[in-house]
């Protein structure tokens, strides 16, 4: 089995990220850099990552105006992004533009953009706050199937959230952050899940960072989750799913 693992590499310096994924490459799946480096190193970093041979997973969340955000696709397009995140609540001509600018700066190559649903350190109460009445699933549905009209790759949500997704837009690829083994603390997120139950539900990628990035020997972290996706009853949940790939 390849590994789905995504790892984020929220780290202060360039050099401790690269550092880091050149030790997790041959047991990992890719790559995530978020603000954190975007707005520190730089995009630099994403071609530096690009260069040890797994996909990078760049997590801008993007939202904006259409145009903003078709010109800043295109140029992380350009340094060799796999995937780009994009806020769905952005909406339609905003997501369109995330997609075709990312695909002219990727010049031919494979790129493709992640809509953000409901962010995983939301729940019912807070989306409330904000004026969006109803759950973090619903809203998450009504995002998914949006995103799937335009343009979307696929789409970053909860493990709570993934089957209503497979069933309003089975197509997207499924990522998800919020993944803490057991043992390991929620920290700032609100809606988590296990690597096992994650994937057991149908997630195609998990995001996972402090669980492996902050472990005494962040390889054998990563190991370890890998082995525990291989179980008997993660396998047959799997094997369950009714799925449209």
């Amino acid at each position: 089995m390849s590994s789905p693992i995504l790892v984020a590499l929220d780290l202060e310096s360039a050099e401790e990220a690269i550092r880091l994924a050149a030790q997790l490459e041959p047991v990992v799946g890719g790559f995530k850099i978020g603000l954190e480096l975007l707005m520190g190193p730089g995009p630099g970093t994403i071609g530096a990552l690009v260069r040890l041979g797994k996909p990078v997973f760049v997590d801008a969340k993007l939202h904006d105006i259409p145009n903003t955000v078709r010109r800043a696709s295109r140029q992380i397009g350009r340094a060799g992004a796999r995937w780009l995140t994009v806020h769905a609540s952005g909406g339609a001509d905003q997501l369109e533009a995330a997609s075709e600018g990312l695909a002219e700066g990727a010049g031919g190559g494979q790129a493709g953009i992640l809509a953000v649903t409901v962010l995983t350190s939301l729940t019912d109460a807070d989306l409330a706050k904000t004026g969006i009445t109803g759950t973090a699933g619903k809203q998450s549905a009504r995002l998914a199937k949006l995103a799937a009209g335009h343009g979307a790759e696929g789409v970053i949500c909860s493990v709570k959230e993934l089957g209503v997704i497979a069933e309003v837009a089975p197509a997207l690829v499924r990522v998800t952050p919020g993944i803490r083994p057991v043992g390991v603390g929620a920290d700032d997120q609100k809606r988590v899940a296990t690597p096992e139950d994650a994937y057991a539900r149908g997630a195609d990628w998990l995001v996972i960072g402090r669980a492996i990035t902050r472990a005494d020997d962040p390889r054998v972290a990563a190991e370890v989750i890998n082995e525990s996706l291989t179980g008997d009853s993660v396998v047959y949940a799997r094997s369950q799913l009714n799925r449209e790939d």
